[in-house]
């Protein structure tokens, strides 16, 4: 067991885990496992159930602090969220999620985790939860819709401090079934780069997801 460059979180072979928050303590959000290592409780994180396990694993280098604040858009159930929350523990986590049956499985996991914030709104109309949302440090964003990067455009624009990072999950097929997913992705990232953001990088999440990528960008 080895931590990596992501604060709390440990790597084991091809297995993450993080350290679960004080407040949470013997609490599973998805049925993931729980071991003790040198007086912490980790928490495995599944790359099949995890989209950020998967590109973590594949590579990808997530460069957040335990302070930062993250702007987290498709929340779902909160698989991903939770251990999101185990990272930045003194930190504050935005979790948009526009499915009321989901939010409610999202509030059990805020329950006993003060550090995320729950809000039932579309991400698409990012201007309706200004009043909550502050300036972030990352944007994070999980949408299966055909005009996820313009979702994506449209809240780092608004959220994102200067010099600040996000992450595009891109479903290639929710964008265009007729394309290799390869072209999606070169496309996605052409269309970023109009509106001046840097691709610092895009990692293809096989085998965990099927036809999926991360796209992390700079502003």
């Amino acid at each position: 067991m080895k931590p990596i460059k992501t604060p709390r979180v440990y790597q084991d072979r091809k297995q993450l885990y993080t350290e679960n928050l004080k407040e949470s303590k013997g609490i599973k959000v998805y049925g993931e496992r729980i071991i003790k290592n040198k007086n912490k409780e980790l928490r495995s994180w599944n790359p099949y159930r995890s989209k950020l396990a998967a590109a973590i694993l594949n590579g990808l280098n997530l460069e957040v602090k335990e302070d930062n604040s993250i702007l987290y858009l498709g929340a779902a159930t909160g698989t991903t969220v939770s251990h999101l929350s185990d990272i930045l523990e003194k930190g504050r986590i935005y979790a948009v999620e526009n499915s009321p049956i989901a939010m409610k499985k999202l509030i059990n996991v805020c329950e006993k985790r003060t550090n995320v914030i729950p809000i039932l709104q579309d991400a698409f109309h990012h201007h309706k939860y200004e009043i909550i949302v502050p300036t972030v440090d990352f944007v994070y964003q999980d949408i299966s819709q055909r005009n996820q990067a313009e979702i994506f455009i449209e809240n780092i624009q608004s959220y994102l401090r200067k010099n600040g990072k996000a992450i595009l999950m891109v479903k290639a097929r929710s964008i265009d079934v007729s394309l290799k997913p390869k072209k999606v992705y070169d496309n996605v990232c052409s269309q970023l780069e109009k509106e001046k953001l840097k691709i610092v990088d895009v990692i293809d999440l096989s085998p965990y997801e099927k036809d999926h990528a991360a796209i992390l960008v700079g502003v």
